[in-house]
């Protein structure tokens, strides 16, 4: 059966309704989705930005959330929620999250952060406990991430530097990634400037401060880990 493309070209336009092969020609308002099954996304009536300029919120919203995502950001946290739902019933006493960062950023970004998400209610594995100098940036992501339930990589200036140096091993991080439990979090940086480090770690969309206050940041996360 084909599927209907809204949730990532839209219907704001005839011609886009038009295009999809599900809806064909047969024209109605952007949020009828009569032939999408089981959408990982439903329409809010809240405020919030979106790339398409229309207002989302994933299935695992709640109620009256005032959060809402771009189609971008719900396809790439999906298979991440699916995994915390997966990891919750067969590891209940995991942690949240733990939050990987780079060494000059401990007192910066990746505490603000961290408070952040200690503020919303996150149970954090604060990766500058183990994350010192000379401790191989894979292995404390590996560490934090058998110990929670998905896993934050903030992405700085600094971070992409030290990425440049350490020239983490594609076959690792593409295990890592296969997990769907990585998330990279882009601040005051771009996911261009990171694909050029990591290609691999680019591929995966997150969420980025350009967008998002970090606070906002930090409610989806809660949003994303809480079951």
């Amino acid at each position: 059966m084909a599927k209907c493309t809204a949730p990532i070209n839209g219907h704001r336009t005839a011609s886009g309704r038009a295009n999809c092969p599900a809806c064909g020609g047969s024209y109605g308002v952007y949020n009828h989705y009569s032939s999408y099954s089981s959408p990982s996304y439903i329409s809010a009536s809240s405020g919030g930005s979106s790339s398409t300029g229309s207002s989302l919120r994933p299935r695992w919203s709640k109620s009256g959330s005032s959060l809402s995502y771009t189609p971008a950001e719900i396809q790439s946290l999906t298979p991440i929620r699916e995994a915390v739902e997966k990891r919750a019933v067969l590891q209940p006493d995991l942690l949240d999250a733990f939050l990987c960062h780079a060494w000059d950023d401990r007192k910066g970004a990746a505490k603000e952060l961290h408070d952040l998400l200690v503020a919303a209610g996150i149970k954090v594995w604060f990766s500058e406990q183990d994350l010192g100098l000379g401790v191989p940036m894979m292995r404390a992501i590996d560490k934090g991430l058998a110990k929670s339930r998905i896993g934050l990589v903030l992405v700085t200036p600094v971070m992409l530097e030290r990425l440049t140096k350490e020239s983490v091993a594609d076959k690792e991080l593409s295990a890592l990634l296969a997990g769907n439990h990585l998330i990279p979090i882009v601040h005051n940086t771009s996911y261009e400037a990171l694909r050029n480090v990591s290609p691999l770690l680019a591929s995966r969309t997150g969420l980025d401060t350009s967008e998002d206050s970090m606070e906002v940041v930090a409610k989806k996360i809660a949003e994303l880990v809480e079951i």
